[in-house]
Parts: C-alpha cells; sequence; structure tokens
C-alpha cells in the first residue's frame, strides 16, 4: 500500500486528517504576529507624530523673525504631517473593534493593521521629497553653502533608500499573513468536503 492509501484509510476511520493542526498553538501564534503588528504600528505612529510635531517647532521658532518663506511652510508641512497621522492613527484604532477574538477574524485584523503600517512608511518614504525640496529651498534662501545643499541631498537620498528598505520589510511581514490566511481558508475548505 501506498502512503496516499493509508493516508485515506486513515482519514476515513478517524475523520481527522494525519497531521491534524494543534488549533490552540496556531492561535497563539497569530495572536503573537498580531501583537508584534501592532507594536510596531504603535510605535511607528507615534515616533511620527512626535519627530514631526518637534521638528515643526524648531523650525518654526528658529526662523522667527526670518523672511525665509520655505522654512515656514516647511513647519507648516510637519504639523500638517502630524495631524494626518494623528487623523489616521485615531481611524485605525477605531476600526480595529470590528473584529471578534476568533482565530481568523485576528488574523484579519493583524492583516489590516499591516496593511495600513505598509501604506503609512509608502506615505512617509514619498513624504521625504517635500520635506526634501522645502529644506534645500530654505538653505538657498538663507544664503548657505553649496556644500550644506550638497550634503543635504545626500542625506535625504539615503533616507529615502532606507524608506524603501523598511518598506519592503514591512510589505514581506503582511505577505507572511497574507500566506497564513491562505493556508487557513484552504485548510477549512478541505475539511469542509
Amino acid at each position: 500500500m501506498e502512503f496516499e492509501e493509508l493516508q485515506q484509510i486513515w482519514d476515513s476511520q478517524s475523520n481527522q486528517s494525519l497531521y491534524p493542526i494543534n488549533e490552540k498553538a496556531l492561535h497563539n501564534l497569530i495572536r503573537s504576529k498580531k501583537k508584534l503588528v501592532n507594536s510596531i504600528t504603535n510605535s511607528s505612529e507615534l515616533l511620527l507624530i512626535i519627530v514631526n510635531v518637534l521638528s515643526g517647532c524648531v523650525i518654526l521658532f528658529m526662523n522667527l523673525g526670518t523672511q525665509n518663506i520655505s522654512m515656514y511652510i516647511l513647519s507648516v508641512w510637519m504639523f500638517s504631517s502630524a495631524s494626518y497621522l494623528l487623523l489616521n492613527r485615531v481611524r485605525r484604532i477605531k476600526g480595529g473593534h470590528q473584529f471578534d477574538m476568533s482565530m481568523l477574524s485576528e488574523l484579519k485584523h493583524a492583516i489590516s493593521i499591516a496593511t495600513y503600517q505598509v501604506r503609512l512608511s509608502q506615505i512617509m518614504r514619498w513624504n521625504i521629497v517635500p520635506i526634501g525640496l522645502l529644506s534645500v529651498l530654505g538653505v538657498l534662501e538663507g544664503g548657505k553653502s553649496v556644500w550644506i545643499i550638497i550634503i543635504l541631498l545626500i542625506l535625504f537620498a539615503l533616507a529615502f533608500f532606507a524608506g524603501g528598505l523598511e518598506h519592503g520589510i514591512y510589505r514581506n511581514k503582511k505577505r507572511e499573513l497574507e500566506v497564513l490566511l491562505n493556508k487557513l481558508k484552504r485548510e477549512s475548505s478541505d475539511d469542509d468536503h
């Protein structure tokens, strides 16, 4: 007898698969993945909000009394970014209440948080472009050395590159959760038949 025949006999006798899934362990795994994704997202949001508010304040106070319009615009941009982040954080947290505590629902919640984190990282990566542009314009308006502009451009290019790497990490985490969801759905549909 081949392995497949033995498995079919076993399945028909016990009405269970040969290698049953430990649902409690799987649920704990999903909860830990959800907790990790939620923790990363919370930390990212709070850090970005704090950095944008503090940067906006520093830029504003350093330029009070000057005619450097780009720096005033940059300050407003930073405050607007912080407001956008705060608003979306509140929406995300409110939206999390629609999920129940079932294994599948917790996994879907983890995926929704991961999706949000992927979008957030992409938006904040592209947010580097206007911040860099306004910074360079502010340095030009301030009559600073060309070397400062070159250094700023290099720093913003490195930040954009690092943001791309970070975004890739978040995309991979989301993909892992989606693969797990697809496996669970497949197992569920196999059990129904």
